[in-house]
């Protein structure tokens, strides 16, 4: 009888270890624009894509185009944070980069606090590019799963 729970036991335990996780992103994108012209965001979408409705295999034998359609994959229904842009006339305005943190730091305080776990965080920017470009970005992507 010991025997039957303590297995019963290990499959529950090992069961908690099976199940599927999920994944959610949400992307903060912060303007590098000189004189703060650019536009800073948090953003997180408030629904779900199946990557398969717009993918394609293409093959030796079979070289059609995917035909995914833009509106398609486009989500209309998502969360948008202001957030601060880090320049603005003056130069860059370590008081915005501060704000920033805050609201950001709110956002995943409220992911945790509903379940999610931030697993993975990864970022890049694309810069001024010299004399005439005025664009550039700082995005970061938070990855929570639960």
């Amino acid at each position: 009888m010991k025997k039957n729970v303590l297995l019963f036991c290990l499959l529950v335990l090992m069961s908690f270890g099976l199940s599927a996780q999920e994944y959610t992103v949400i992307t903060s994108v912060e303007s590098i624009v000189p004189s703060g012209l650019g536009r800073s965001r948090l953003i997180s979408t408030l629904e779900k894509k199946d990557y398969q409705d717009f993918t394609s295999v293409q093959s030796e034998e079979d070289k059609s185009r995917n035909k995914s359609k833009r509106d398609e994959i486009r989500v209309k229904n998502f969360e948008e944070t202001k957030l601060l842009n880090f320049f603005n006339i003056g130069g860059i305005r370590f008081q915005n980069i501060a704000a920033n943190d805050a609201v950001i730091t709110s956002k995943i305080n409220a992911m945790v606090a509903d379940g999610w776990e931030l697993a993975f965080v990864t970022s890049a920017v694309e810069s001024d590019g010299g004399k005439g470009d005025g664009q550039g970005i700082f995005i970061t992507r938070y990855i929570f799963k639960r």
